[in-house]
């Protein structure tokens, strides 16, 4: 191998990582940065590069889709399916359809195409991409309410399947002249969901099995759970079903099952996807030339503005308004449309395959891609902000280290900097409210470990160190937590000064707060209030105005509210 090659690719990773930080300041997605990378090492920057292995690039990009939808499934909760799931299959099937013939008929009248060329644009266009979702909405330090975010992701991981069956029908008819038997389409989309779903929930149990069974080094579970995904991945392609499904599956089985060392898996694979995201995103803006994309860019903005302003917002009304969403979260699903890698790898098909108007179909995904990552994902966090969806988030851990050891059951080390003006005066240990089955360890002071004491006194800078469960990390953070939020999300402001539990009475509160609830009966419990309200699917932050008084949804548990915020109207 030329070390020139290899010099200039490891080149071009050191400077993406670099110029990472750049993302955050400007506001723009980081996979925007690595493909503009990628683009000016092409032929037309001043890197110069001629890249055009389409069938490597295809190859490349399907493994890293795939380590990148297992690393997106693993941090997926299980608990999230209850409120997303139903929506995100109608969004990831239907609405996937309904993209495809919007953006075919704008396609058709902008590129003057043939109509089987334009259903292919549409088709490979369709589908919003796991990579970008995950990236921006776990990388921009967004914590949305549940509703929101489950439907997002759960839409982004599982809706593969549908564009890459349009994708392979239209591309077979385009070769066949046209001319596609409608049982032979239906037995593939079956094939695609059917082989995918099965064999991803099934390659996750035996995942986990071989984890939990096999004794291994720690540092190999973590290769082990990427080897057997992509093992799944390969499998189920080779089965004629849905890879991109069967991965995220597995994944989704692995994160929500008790696995062996499972924090040092997730922060292995945590770096394991951005590898994955900065050469899938360099190879690909390597691929393209920016000087092909300049004729299209009239064509390419009506679409792509058609796409973003239009068609997704009408297909979002149309799937969803069925399942309890309020306007504002329809208005930031219907935003999130986001393109990215996925797209780009589907336009790679009809170049294989040797199209006519391949390249042209290639570009005008690659220039779709590019409007979408700069136009949505760098709004994304503001829109959020300002239509209110995120909700209160507690404290993460700074390092999880998993005891392994029978004894201890699934307890962790967790290291917990304290930090923010609520550490700025010291409190004594004692004074802590953590919750049961915790238990702090030790304090770090300059590097100096301190045995902990309940008159012991900690503050800024200090770093506890706490045995807990995964189970309590969501109070254990909100404990623990000093980082200055924003006013509208700090803890009184958002959920009020009055914590009430679900099963309370209207009745009750009436006689204790003095609040008259005429349009509602008084036996009806503040639960059943958002019941009624939810559709049965409740989230924290949901709110129920009550004349005077503001309910809002502070904890709950399957589909029922236990905690309840009371908030008055000069609050």
């Amino acid at each position: 191998m030329d070390p020139i090659i290899t010099l200039i690719g490891a080149l071009m990773l050191v400077i993406s990582i670099m110029l990472s930080p750049l993302s955050s300041r400007l506001g723009m997605p980081v996979l925007l940065i690595f493909l503009v990378v990628g683009m000016m090492m092409g032929e037309d920057g001043p890197g110069g590069i001629l890249f055009n292995d389409f069938k490597l690039a295809f190859l490349i990009a399907n493994l890293a889709l795939g380590v990148i939808l297992l690393d997106g499934g693993m941090r997926t909760r299980a608990e999230t399916f209850r409120v997303g799931l139903r929506p995100a299959l109608i969004l990831a099937s239907l609405g996937v359809a309904l993209t495809a013939a919007g953006s075919a008929l704008v396609a058709w009248w902008v590129f003057d195409l043939h109509w089987l060329t334009a259903l292919l644009i549409g088709a490979i266009i369709s589908s919003t991409d796991a990579a970008a979702v995950f990236s921006l909405l776990q990388g921009r330090g967004l914590h949305l309410n549940e509703r929101v975010s489950a439907t997002l992701e759960i839409e982004s991981g599982s809706n593969d399947p549908m564009a890459i069956f349009l994708t392979l029908m239209l591309v077979t008819m385009i070769e066949a002249g046209g001319t596609s038997e409608g049982w032979v389409a239906l037995l593939m989309l079956v094939k695609q969901f059917g082989i995918g779903g099965a064999v991803g929930v099934a390659g996750g149990f035996i995942v986990v099995e071989l984890a939990n069974r096999v004794r291994l080094t720690p540092s190999l579970y973590p290769l082990l759970v990427v080897a057997a995904g992509i093992t799944v991945f390969s499998g189920t392609n080779a089965l004629g079903g849905s890879g991109f499904l069967a991965i995220y599956l597995t994944g989704v089985v692995i994160g929500n099952r008790p696995v062996r060392m499972m924090p040092m898996i997730l922060q292995v694979h945590d770096g394991l996807a951005w590898l994955a995201q900065l050469c899938l995103f360099l190879m690909l803006g390597l691929l393209v030339t920016p000087s092909e994309l300049l004729p299209l860019a009239g064509g390419g903005l009506i679409l792509a503005f058609a796409l973003i302003f239009l068609i997704r917002p009408l297909t979002v009304m149309a799937t969803l308004w069925p399942f309890g969403f309020n306007r504002r979260e329809l208005g930031f699903i219907s935003w999130v449309g986001l393109r990215g890698a996925v797209p780009i790898v589907l336009a790679l098909f009809p170049i294989i395959a040797g199209l006519p108007e391949s390249q042209l179909i290639f570009h005008v995904a690659f220039f779709i891609v590019l409007v979408s990552l700069v136009v949505q994902g760098t709004t994304m966090a503001p829109l959020a902000r300002k239509l209110r969806l995120e909700v209160p988030a507690g404290e993460d851990p700074y390092r999880r280290l998993p005891l392994d050891v029978p004894a201890a059951g699934d307890h962790e080390l967790m290291l917990f900097p304290l930090r923010g003006d609520a550490w700025e005066a010291p409190r004594p240990l004692g004074q802590l409210r953590l919750p049961e089955n915790t238990a702090i360890a030790g304090v770090f002071r300059k590097r100096t470990c301190h045995q902990p004491s309940p008159d012991m006194e900690v503050s800024t800078g200090d770093v506890l160190a706490m045995f807990a469960t995964p189970a309590m990390l969501p109070e254990l953070g909100k404990a623990l937590s000093g980082r200055h939020a924003p006013k509208y999300l700090a803890e009184r402001a958002f959920f009020g000064d009055f914590v009430l539990n679900g099963d309370a009475l209207l009745g009750d509160v009436e006689q204790v707060y003095g609040i008259e609830f005429d349009q509602l009966p008084p036996e009806l419990s503040l639960a059943e209030c958002f019941a009624r309200r939810t559709k049965g699917h409740p989230v924290v932050g949901d709110k129920v105005v009550l004349g005077p008084v503001t309910l809002v949804a502070r904890a709950t548990e399957a589909d029922r509210v236990i905690k309840v915020g009371l908030k008055m109207d000069n609050q």
